[in-house]
């Protein structure tokens, strides 16, 4: 404990201190003088002055001239959804109708879909994402909030993180200083519009402005947008708590606009997340406006009553889905949130245009059923009746009306060269029927309460713990073993490791990740390559075969088995020139998504408890899963039963098209197995399934394949 005491009081806190046998020790004094000095041993070793330490070491200075915002570009007074870009940077603001605003809107690159560039990282890892990117039964509407449990290896957690993040290029080039404002605020209603709670908020910034040189003016654009978000998070009561600073966005003439980016975290729980999809045809539609004041800046004490009043009506479920409009307003709000269930939106006749395309920063739209429009009417909100949800596929307004369809159409296609989400595969349904085996399945003489799972892991491999923790929840006990290859004895005693590991294990797991890096030519080669070893390969043969053991591979695991011939031929044998296998999504690229897959055979005991013809909705992350083999091949695949699941549409046909079947796999083909079922290959991550996880994708996740690879052996 460190004490201050007045000189006169010194002496009689040290006689204090010995008096009752407690060490105190004199530490510092201090002086009238401003210096830091410091003595060690008798000797001084260092003499700074306080004003030196100001500085922190190198004291510099500028001046500094901010310029105000140029009031005829009015940023919020002029709008910014039709705006047209000018060659020499400007936009010029063009009057249009609703039709072609709306158009114009959702093609705009800063609100056009990124569909196909977020699909290539994988969003499902770890079992832990609460939001998908995109979601609804069309997987279209996107998601404005980071929502991610935390992870765990044991049990279940139901807190969940949450970060979004806001910043307007054009508005803080017009104002740098509203630029700041208008960032934290954005950052802080989407958190909102998640379900958070304003009031539990950390920000941290990202800074970027042009080189700064000994221009005054230049340097007033950084003071006013630090000037702006400092105004912002007292106001709000919230804190930075960090943030990274790059000072030097020039290259020859071109300069980058003034750049304050405000990301908001804070914390929830699985079970409060709100998520942007309209849920239903007949609910309302509501906008609770940002009130500001005469310079267009926030009134703050107004927001965060609003932000308190919507906080409590999530709690209490009365609002179905939250958006938080942005640069182009309320429109383009209303059109994401009705892409991903494909409900039409009646667009209320007496709001102005003005009200449906002005930036609308700070403001949140509310879906509500009559309970919670009821709820709203009562409460001092701020509030506009924006419109009612249709099952007409259209948003219409007084006399326009807009497809849904070419809508969406033409959010879809401003970067669908540049990230494809479709190769041009054509549509076909395929009806291959359901196999259904009339022979009981054979279960295990050998009984097991709790059977080992050995999940042997490779340079490259991601996910074992998801794979452990769904083992573990079904009742086994996971035993995850590393192959080490650093060296090469490192290697002969991984090999011998795997050995006893499968000999002490009644289930074999191969789970996904990308093995080796999916080098060389091709994914799983690595974890096939080790599996051939005499030993191993003797090790799995007797599991198989003496042991009536199972063996599962998902993603890269099934791609590692099915070069191994486990799948389909039930054993480790070398891939003829006709053997199925796996290669190269048709697209090209790596997949992330939810896909809904059928369960069309019962032939498996991985299968035993998923419903022979039913759906699940189960996300996939690969970048090479087609599924290829030659028609003689395919036809004894069917006819054997070992088809296990295929890629299906939303009404349940198996499909071709890389919205339902993404990688182009051969009529459609997910999964397969050995001839009697016990070894099981697919590639969607049944693993990555759990309480909160992807609440915005609709179907019934659980295929139970790990509880029913548990109960063959009870």
């Amino acid at each position: 404990m460190a004490l201050v005491a007045d000189a006169g009081d010194v002496e009689a806190l040290l006689q204090y201190a010995e008096e009752e046998n407690l060490e105190a020790t004199l530490v510092a004094e201090v002086t009238e003088e401003p210096r830091l000095v410091m003595v060690w041993r008798g000797k001084e070793i260092v003499n700074i002055s306080r004003e030196f330490l100001n500085t922190n070491g190198a004291h510099q200075e500028t001046e500094v001239v901010v310029t105000p915002p140029e009031a005829q570009d009015n940023y919020f007074k002029n709008g910014s959804s039709f705006y047209d870009n000018k060659s020499d940077g400007s936009r010029t603001a063009e009057s249009f109708s609703f039709r072609t605003k709306l158009l114009k809107v959702l093609s705009d690159l800063n609100s056009c879909s990124k569909k196909g560039l977020v699909e290539m990282f994988d969003s499902s890892i770890g079992t832990a994402t609460v939001t998908m990117p995109y979601g609804g039964k069309y997987q279209t509407t996107p998601v404005q909030t980071m929502a991610a449990k935390l992870p765990s290896l044991k049990g279940e957690c139901d807190t969940v993180t949450l970060m979004s993040y806001g910043f307007d290029p054009f508005l803080s080039s017009w104002s740098p200083y509203h630029g700041a404002v208008y960032a934290i605020l954005s950052s802080v209603a989407k958190i909102v519009a998640s379900g958070g709670d304003y009031k539990t908020i950390y920000f941290t910034f990202q800074e970027y402005f042009k080189r700064l040189g000994d221009d005054a003016k230049r340097w007033g654009e950084p003071l006013a947008a630090l000037l702006g978000a400092y105004e912002a998070q007292l106001s709000l009561g919230l804190a930075s708590i960090g943030g990274k600073d790059s000072m030097s966005g020039t290259f020859q003439d071109i300069d980058v606009p003034p750049t304050l980016v405000s990301f908001a975290v804070a914390i929830t729980k699985a079970s409060q997340v709100i998520t942007g999809e309209i849920k239903e045809a007949g609910s309302h539609l509501i906008a609770v406006l940002a009130e500001k004041d005469e310079y267009d800046l926030p009134a703050y004490e107004s927001i965060k009553a609003s932000y308190e009043k919507i906080h409590e009506l999530m709690n209490q479920g009365l609002v179905s889905a939250a958006y938080a409009p942005g640069a182009f307003g309320i429109a383009e709000a209303a059109s994401k949130m009705a892409f991903g269930n494909k409900y039409g939106i009646a667009f209320q006749k007496e709001l102005t245009e003005e009200e449906l395309f002005a930036p609308a920063y700070g403001a949140l739209l509310l879906e509500v059923k009559e309970e919670g429009l009821a709820a709203l009417k009562t409460s001092e909100l701020n509030f506009l009746y924006v419109g009612k949800v249709t099952a007409d596929k259209a948003f219409t307004y007084k006399e326009a009306k807009v497809e849904l369809e070419e809508a969406q159409s033409s959010w879809e296609n401003s970067l669908e060269k540049v990230f494809p989400t479709s190769s041009g595969v054509t549509e076909t349904l395929i009806d291959t029927g359901i196999y259904e085996e009339k022979k009981a399945i054979y279960y295990t003489k050998e009984k097991i309460a709790k059977p080992r799972v050995f999940i042997p892991v490779f340079p490259g491999t991601n996910c074992e713990y998801d794979s452990a923790l769904a083992f573990e929840a079904a009742g086994a006990t996971p035993d995850i073993v590393v192959f080490r290859n650093l060296t090469p004895g490192s290697i002969e005693e991984s090999v011998d490791r795997f050995v006893k590991a499968v000999k002490e294990a009644q289930i074999i797991m191969f789970p996904g990740g990308f093995s080796a890096g999916d080098e060389p030519d091709g994914s799983g080669k690595f974890i096939a390559t080790a599996f051939q070893n005499a030993k191993l390969k003797e090790a799995v043969d007797e599991l198989l075969k003496k042991r009536d053991g199972l063996a599962l591979g998902i993603c890269n695991g099934f791609q590692a088995i099915i070069k191994l011939g486990l799948v389909p031929y039930g054993e480790i044998t070398p891939q003829k020139e006709d053997s199925p296998t796996l290669t190269t999504n048709h697209i090209g690229r790596h997949v992330s998504k939810y896909v809904y897959t059928k369960v069309v055979s019962n032939k498996s005991p991985w299968l035993k408890k998923a419903e022979l013809g039913g759906t699940y909705a189960i996300p996939t992350s690969h970048g090479e899963g087609r599924f290829v083999a030659n028609q003689e091949w395919i036809s004894k695949l069917f006819a054997a039963g070992q088809v296990a699941t295929q890629y299906v549409d939303l009404s349940g046909n198996p499909a071709m098209s890389e919205e339902f079947n993404p990688n182009g796999s051969y009529y459609a083909i997910e999964g397969i197995t050995s001839p009697d079922g016990r070894v099981l290959g697919k590639m969607t991550h049944s693993e990555r399934k759990g309480k909160g996880v992807a609440v915005n994708i609709t179907g019934n996740r659980d295929q139970y394949i790990f509880e029913s690879g548990v109960e063959y052996f009870k």
